[in-house]
């Protein structure tokens, strides 16, 4: 599945922020990208374009434009890189330990739910709330490994309006955040989300993914999910001195 769109940072916020809302759907958000911006440059509120690639095996590449240039992040379903030129790191980086966890941890591409039970996951039914003035069943999603998520299906639609994303220390707590979407639309049959808006418990700013295509099913090449090879040095032949 292929998505571009256009994802809010700024005010001081990280482009790891907004990328994460962004893979947001299903439950999925993937790491906290750690795509750090500077906060010189994020003064201000912009809206910055990407395009997200998903493939089977948990298998995602995101492109983020910045200042002029594309900031890239790849998970390949084991192992995660990227890079960041809008901070002068213009080298290929490995994942660090959390963030390999934190994506070995995120949804598939169909979500938590689909397939559960294959999946290792164990769903209950938590309560029943109200998100945004409708009625909604709380589902408690207990993955394989013991993380748990919620998500909150309309019960009329039994669309998932609201998942729980990885909590995140702000002032020095652990904060609750969710992942408010909106706007499906049906694309070859899938409904997506076209908005998808992010709030941190306890902030009232939030911040907003808007989809502008999306495309199911196209051809994505394994290689796009594969961490470039650094060429190995030339060491040049020692000359013979003929005595």
């Amino acid at each position: 599945m292929t998505w571009k769109g256009k994802m809010d940072a700024g005010t001081g916020d990280s482009a790891a922020r907004s990328r994460a809302f962004a893979m947001s759907s299903g439950g999925k958000m993937q790491p906290a990208s750690r795509m750090e911006m500077d906060k010189a440059q994020a003064e201000k509120q912009v809206q910055l374009p990407f395009t997200t690639e998903m493939k089977r095996g948990r298998k995602s590449r995101v492109e983020l434009e910045f200042a002029g240039k594309t900031a890239i992040q790849v998970y390949d379903g084991s192992n995660g890189w990227l890079v960041r030129p809008y901070l002068n790191r213009n080298d290929v980086e490995s994942f660090t330990a959390e963030q390999l966890q934190s994506e070995s941890q995120s949804a598939e591409i169909d979500g938590y739910l689909v397939d559960y039970t294959a999946k290792g996951n164990k769903v209950e039914l938590a309560g029943v709330e109200q998100v945004e003035g409708k009625d909604t069943y709380k589902l408690k999603v207990t993955q394989k490994s013991g993380d748990v998520k919620y998500i909150w299906i309309d019960s009329q639609s039994f669309l998932d309006v609201r998942v729980s994303g990885p909590q995140r220390r702000m002032d020095g707590k652990m904060r609750n955040v969710y992942v408010y979407q909106r706007d499906f639309k049906s694309v070859s049959g899938v409904m997506i989300p076209y908005t998808l808006e992010t709030a941190v418990e306890g902030y009232r700013d939030t911040h907003k993914t808007v989809l502008e295509s999306v495309v199911i099913n196209p051809k994505l090449d394994d290689a796009l999910f594969t961490k470039p090879q650094v060429a190995a040095s030339v060491v040049p032949p020692t000359p013979v001195i003929k005595k």
